[in-house]
Parts: C-alpha cells; structure tokens; sequence
C-alpha cells in the first residue's frame, strides 16, 4: 500500500510539472508572431493594445468561477480539458480574419488558462500535501521553462518563414498529445477534497476571508510589478536612459532567468527558512534592487534592478498560491481561485497604470509603484502561515 502511494505521488508528481510547463508554452505560443499578426490584420497599436488586452480578461473572468467548475468536475479533469480548449483556440488565433475574431480567440485562450492555472494549481497542493515538503516553487519553475521554450520555438518558426496558421495549428497539436499523455497521472477527484481536521485539532477561530484577501493583495503586488517589468523595462532602457534595442532587450531577460532560477531553487529555501521569512527577503531584494537601479539613471544598474526584482519576487506566486490552498476550512482550488482573481487584476490593470502614471510624472516615478508594492509584500507576508504544514 505504501509502495502503490509513492507512485501514486511520482507519477502525479511528474504529470503535474508537464501540466505546469504545457501552461507556460501555451500562454507564449503565439507571442513571437505578434508582429505577423498584427501586420496580416493591418491593426493599429491602439487597436493591438485592445485585442491584446483580451487574454488577460478572459484570464481574471474564468478564475471567479473556477473554484465551482473544479469542485464539480475535480482539477484533473478540469486541468486536462481547459488546457486542450486553450491549445484549440490556437487555430483560430493564427486564422484571425479582422479584430473581432482575435479578440474572441484571446478571450477563449484567457479563459481556458485561467481555469487550467486553478486547476493544475490544486492538484500542486494535493501533491505537495503528499510528499509532506514545499514542491510548488519547482512547478512555477518548469511553467517557466515553458514560456523560455515557446518563445523560442515562435521565434524560430518566425526566422524561418513558417505561416502563423500552420504554426499555431502545429503548437496545438503539440500541446494537445502532451496534455492527453503526459498528464494521465494526475491525482483523481478525491486530492481536491478538503482533508476532515484531524481530531484534537484547533478550528479556526476566524473566518477564512481575511487571510485570502491579504493573500490576494500580495499576489497583486508581485503582478503589477511583473507585468511591468514585460511591458515596461524595455520602453525606460531605450526611450529614458538612451540604450540601443539589442540592450533594451535585457532588464526583462535578466528580470525572467533570474524569475526561472529563482523558483527552481525556491523550494529548498522555502524549507530551509520557512514560507514568511522567504516572502519577505525576497520582497526586500526585490524592491532594495528596483529602487536602486532606478535610482542610479545608468543602464548596467538599471538591467541589475530589474534582474534582483525578478530574482525577489520569484517565489511570491507559488508561496501565495500554497498558502491559498491551504487555508483551513476553504477547499483549495476555492481558495486559489479566490487569490487568483485577485491577483491577476494586478497583470491587467498594473501595466496600463503605469502608463498612466509615467504620463504625468515620468516613467522612472511610474516604475517605483512596483517598488512601494513589493516593499508592501513584506508587511503583509503572514498571511501566508497557512502554507507551513
């Protein structure tokens, strides 16, 4: 029975961390064809900005329903079939005929992967439950690793003249055989049912509402300040402090290695040091680095700001969304799909502020609200305590 448990778990282990990085090459597969796109379609930068804003919406409206579709239908099945919507409205993306039709392919791929992150994100609970030690941090890693190679993969097709459709349709395929046969060993529908306290055990004497929105606001810190360093870093290295393009290019690649490696060591750290201590180091490296970079008006340091800011906020997701799903008396994907949609008003709207902002005050001011949110992180850290089992 012990033997059959452990690889139960091996295998869930290992089919979750393909679910994970089969996210991360979906949401960037059709990233580096953008510019295709937007030239086929004859599309404006302020009607791209529109369609663009599609994926992030449709994202933040699944995941209010998620934690119900995940409670009726169990986060395998929901991973596995959100996933295969999401990488079917591939087709129709590279196949988009004006901008309504993109738009409604972006709202279609938001939402499968925002049920999808509720539900692969469950079932990471479930597994790390299992192994009894912090896995998440990993399974962020490896989503990582699928954004680095999607984006890799779209630039080659680009160089190498491969039509967006065919492209797109190929990434669909891809995705669609991984998620059948790489995630068959996931955890069946009882991981996503909240354990019974064991007997003796203290029952919580607050509601669990405090402590998910607390864990909501520090996702929404770190994700304003990571979708400012994507939209954002490149347009301060060029247009503020006069670096060419190739260089421009940096504060957001050294702001994503450092984000990979720091989650695919984050679980050691985490268990070493606990979940609170890590999210408030890591805050204070985070903020302390942006700040200092921004601060010092030259390129080196500004690209070393924006590297310790990915380095920093590395582990915030995949610490908030254990912490979410851990909170007694709250099944877990209920509880990640209440930090979730939370969290990613944060992606959708923190870009767009920070426009806003550099337009009164200047982008290098504008860049120091994700420096004052992340320095917020680290008052707000307790929250995550239910993540220490």
């Amino acid at each position: 029975m012990v033997t059959e448990k452990i690889t139960t778990l091996a295998r869930a282990r290992v089919a979750v961390t393909l679910a994970f990085a089969a996210h991360g090459l979906l949401g960037a597969a059709w990233v580096a064809r953008i510019p295709q796109i937007k030239e086929h379609l004859g599309l404006s930068e302020g009607a791209m900005g529109v369609a663009l804003l599609g994926a992030p919406v449709g994202v933040v409206a699944a995941v209010r329903f998620a934690g119900r579709i995940v409670g009726r239908w169990g986060s395998r099945a929901t991973t596995i079939a959100a996933g295969a919507a999401g990488a079917l409205a591939l087709v129709p993306l590279g196949l988009a005929w004006n901008l309504g039709g993109l738009i409604l392919s972006l709202l279609l791929m938001g939402a499968s992967l925002g049920l999808m992150d509720v539900g692969m994100n469950a079932q990471g609970v479930a597994v790390e439950r299992g192994y009894g030690r912090p896995l998440m941090s990993g399974l962020h890693g490896s989503y990582s690793i699928g954004t680095l190679l999607a984006a890799l993969a779209g630039s080659a097709a680009a160089h190498a003249g491969v039509p967006v459709p065919l492209h797109l349709a190929v990434a669909a395929a891809v995705l669609i055989t991984l998620l059948a046969l790489g995630c068959r060993g996931l955890l069946d529908r009882s991981a996503d049912e909240f354990p019974e306290p064991d007997e003796g055990a203290p029952v919580p004497a607050r509601s669990p509402r405090r402590p998910l929105i607390m864990l909501g606001v520090i996702g929404l810190c770190s994700f304003v300040g990571e979708g400012a360093m994507a939209d954002w870093s490149a347009i301060y290295l060029r247009e503020n402090l006069g670096t060419g393009p190739g260089v421009a290019g940096l504060g957001y690649a050294g702001c994503a290695v450092a984000m990979t490696v720091g989650r695919l060591t984050g679980d050691q750290v985490v268990a070493r040091f606990g979940p609170v201590p890590v999210l408030r180091g890591g805050s204070l490296v985070a903020a302390l680095g942006l700040g200092l970079g921004l601060a010092a008006g030259d390129p080196t340091a500004a690209v070393a700001g924006f590297t310790l800011f990915g380095l920093g906020v590395a582990v915030v997701a995949p610490v908030t969304f254990s912490a979410a799903g851990n909170v007694p008396g709250v099944p877990p994907a209920a509880g990640i799909s209440r930090v979730t949609g939370v969290g990613y008003l944060g992606l959708l709207g923190g870009p767009p502020v920070i426009g806003f902002i550099a337009q009164g005050v200047g982008l290098t001011w504008a860049l120091a609200v994700p420096v004052a949110l992340v320095g917020l992180i680290v008052l707000l850290a307790p929250a995550a305590v239910t993540a220490e089992r």
